[in-house]
């Protein structure tokens, strides 16, 4: 989208253009709805082209398509974050969705029964308003941090992009999920490296083996239909990867590729001494470089309507917010399953807020609203 396109009578306002926004606005646009879609970034995709230069997601090209589109490539291989990021700006040119790039949302609040919407000097209303821009906002990294020695380089994984970033010396990688995993693989190429963290397991067969390729198709089952927030069992895993947050078990890294990488595993990280961190044990590392692969935290302070949070996350069931009409969240984590956060998950959780989206227009509930969206030029 270029140059300011005047969208009239639009119901809906999708606040974020990555995979969780885009299955939301295919299954509008199928249901014949006006809407459209702020992205932050300057290009469709960006979220994950930021990302560290191996990465590749978790589950195989297989179930990672969005409704209507399947992920291109072998079924069988793990795209890399450049080919999901290029799969959602085809995604987004294929159907015709209408985003606006380059629009970042400062602040979300109501008046009467409309949402107002201001991002830098621009405002937009509507009556629907889905936020979709996931849970991992702000780094998570522990508040002792700022007393390590300032000739230590400290990265976060959402900076940390090669290992050409650090410098020589020994490697302290806090986090032992599977970034963490992997990305103290990468360092222990060229450095002395530990792990630090509790062992979050493996799954039970190396990705890629036909085992694997066995095993994948009921995982999957069970992430996205049996490990529901309506169901005993989905409740128990959901409080146990949430509360407090907890990583997957390792998926492509195995144990033994840690220990064959000559990576020391070693207990938590909980504190500085003399400059280094200090481990639980009580022991001191001479370290050149921490990388923080300790996750992100949720960060929805923008949204200025009371009570809808509870801890990190919203207030919500299956995404609509009941205390307030016409809002609703997609792309969480066990939104509704394991699999609602992944790319090839959003897509049930997002056809079904269309439809409630839907049904609430019909009733009359929702008022037209005419919407400027103003997008960078191309």
């Amino acid at each position: 989208m270029t140059g300011t396109q005047r969208h009239a009578h639009v119901d809906t306002v999708v606040i974020g253009g990555s995979q969780a926004g885009l299955a939301v606005g295919y299954h509008l646009m199928q249901l014949g709805r006006t809407f459209v879609i702020l992205d932050a970034h300057d290009r469709v995709g960006d979220a994950w082209r930021t990302r560290w230069d191996s990465l590749r997601l978790f589950t195989t090209a297989r179930y990672n398509g969005l409704p209507g589109m399947p992920f291109p490539g072998h079924r069988a291989s793990y795209p890399t974050k450049d080919e999901t990021a290029d799969y959602l700006e085809a995604y987004v040119e294929r159907f015709g969705l209408p985003v606006a790039t380059g629009v970042r949302v400062e602040r979300l609040s109501r008046r009467g029964e409309v949402f107002d919407m201001v991002a830098g000097q621009r405002t937009f209303s509507a009556p629907n308003v889905v936020v979709a821009t996931g849970a991992y906002h702000t780094p998570r990294i522990p508040s002792f941090a700022d007393r390590l020695d300032p000739a230590i380089l400290q990265l976060h994984s959402s900076a940390y992009r090669a290992p050409s970033q650090v410098p020589d010396g020994e490697v302290l990688v806090v986090g032992a999920g599977n970034s963490g995993a992997e990305i103290a693989l990468e360092a222990a190429q060229r450095h002395r490296t530990w792990l630090s963290g509790r062992d979050p397991g493996q799954e039970p067969t190396r990705a890629g083996s036909v085992p694997d390729r066995i095993v994948m198709p009921l995982m999957w089952f069970a992430a996205s239909r049996v490990l529901t927030v309506t169901s005993p069992i989905g409740r128990k895993a959901r409080d146990h990867f949430l509360d407090p947050p907890r990583g997957i078990p390792l998926g492509r890294v195995r144990r033994s590729d840690i220990r064959a990488a000559g990576i020391e595993r070693v207990p938590r990280t909980s504190g500085v001494e003399g400059g280094n961190p200090v481990l639980e044990d009580g022991r001191a590392l001479e370290v050149s470089t921490v990388l923080w692969c300790t996750g992100f935290v949720p960060d929805f302070s923008w949204i200025d309507l009371p009570g809808i949070q509870h801890g990190s996350y919203p207030v919500q069931q299956r995404g609509v917010v009941p205390s307030h009409p016409g809002l609703y969240f997609v792309g969480l984590p066990f939104l509704h399953t394991l699999s609602s956060a992944l790319v090839g998950g959003v897509g049930r959780d997002a056809e079904h807020i269309a439809n409630h989206i839907a049904a609430r227009t019909d009733q009359g509930a929702a008022a037209t609203t005419d919407l400027t969206v103003a997008a960078p030029s191309a």
